[in-house]
């Protein structure tokens, strides 16, 4: 990303400058046109230092920052008064340090929105935005309050997926370290015992002394390729190409897919919504919310759909032609663009969709949790048949 410094003019006639990060100068004036600001000049310039640091921000702790801001702004107290309250209650270190940088910026004349910009690591484009038409219409109090509830439900969303996901992970992740261990130190041990006892092995015990002494001579070589093949993984899926094919994958998946697909749904309609009923237009929010997606095939179906409604289509139409979102939530936003309620039909899709996550979520973790087990049975279980088999075997001998 390049930055560049530009001289620009708002709706107001004001001059507005500042510094913008982008891939080109033409997505630069681009983005300062989604922010309805007329470019005079942008010339490539030096990237604003930054005191901030390496830190996080937490979802949740935004929604609290968003909250109290409008409640202060609600309440009459100026913005950069509010902010310095804000400074000076906010527990995360890092986010004390960005409101007091953004309160700085608001004192030397920078608009609040721009001041946010300059922050995309914690503030997205989708939040500017939204603080932008805040600004615009006088309403920032309300516009924070919905970002609040919008981060809300983004953040109780994420949750739901990544709980789905933590108990067969953290489950399959202790088998595998269960059964490495028994693999590696155990079965060693009682061969050492057969060698002594003499004797055919039955054949359960012998191939897995045979797969223990594979994975004692090779262990150190497994590693290594498992971490090059992690390597070239993610290397992959950096470049454009590899990102788009692992995301479309990802909605392939049984059942997996589905939900990823569940969620992907229920994010864009309550982004959309949410963009919509704060003001911003129909293209803008295409855009921003073609951003925050998270998956490079939804991503382009929006973008292409953002291209269609610019040539004149409904917003129903090309979304329907991708195939990416199903008949039902195409139909519902063509009757909300027929009927001129299309934020309200976006928020009943983006309730619909949350509650279909949750019954996925749920559907998902009973079914997983029993293949789990008996994945847990089948694997250790056959390991310590197999090493008490000989053992059975001699006992039975010796009584006879």
């Amino acid at each position: 990303m390049n930055a560049y410094q530009y001289i620009a003019k708002d709706k107001n006639g004001s001059a507005v400058t500042g510094v913008i990060e982008s891939a080109s100068d033409a997505e630069a004036v681009q983005i300062l046109h989604n922010r309805n600001l007329v470019v005079i000049s942008i010339k490539p310039g030096k990237k604003a230092a930054s005191a901030i640091g390496g830190g996080k921000v937490k979802l949740e702790d935004l929604v609290v920052f968003s909250r109290q801001l409008a409640t202060l702004v609600d309440a009459g107290i100026p913005l950069v008064q509010s902010l310095g309250i804000l400074a000076e209650q906010v527990e995360n270190k890092t986010l004390k340090k960005v409101v007091a940088a953004i309160r700085h910026d608001i004192e030397g004349g920078m608009s609040f929105c721009d001041a946010l910009a300059k922050h995309p690591r914690f503030f997205s484009e989708f939040y500017v935005n939204m603080c932008r038409s805040g600004e615009a219409s006088g309403m920032l109090d309300e516009i924070l309050d919905r970002l609040a509830t919008y981060l809300e439900k983004t953040a109780s969303l994420n949750r739901k997926v990544v709980s789905s996901l933590v108990y067969p992970a953290v489950v399959i992740s202790m088998a595998v370290i269960i059964t490495a261990i028994l693999l590696l130190k155990v079965v060693p041990t009682f061969k050492g015992i057969f060698d002594v006892l003499g004797g055919e092995l039955p054949l359960p015990t012998r191939i897995l002394i045979g797969v223990s002494n594979l994975l004692r001579h090779t262990f150190i070589f497994l590693v290594l390729i498992v971490g090059f093949a992690v390597f070239a993984f993610k290397k992959y899926i950096n470049t454009p190409k590899g990102r788009y094919n692992f995301d479309f994958w990802q909605l392939k998946v049984l059942i997996l897919g589905d939900l990823l697909r569940k969620v992907a749904v229920a994010k864009f309609a309550r982004t959309f919504s949410t963009l919509i009923k704060s003001g911003v237009t129909a293209l803008a929010a295409l855009e921003i919310v073609a951003k925050t997606s998270g998956n490079k095939v939804i991503e382009e179906a929006i973008l292409a759909s953002r291209t269609a409604v610019r040539a004149g289509e409904a917003i129903s139409q090309p979304l329907a032609k991708s195939g990416v979102f199903p008949p039902m939530v195409c139909r519902m936003i063509g009757v909300g663009e027929t009927t001129g309620q299309l934020e309200k039909m976006l928020s009943k899709i983006a309730d619909f969709y949350e509650e279909e996550v949750d019954a996925a979520v749920a559907g998902l973790t009973s079914m997983i949790e029993p293949v789990v087990i008996a994945f847990l049975g089948i694997v250790i279980g056959s390991i310590v048949i197999s090493l008490f088999l000989p053992i059975l075997k001699i006992t039975q001998l010796i009584s006879h």
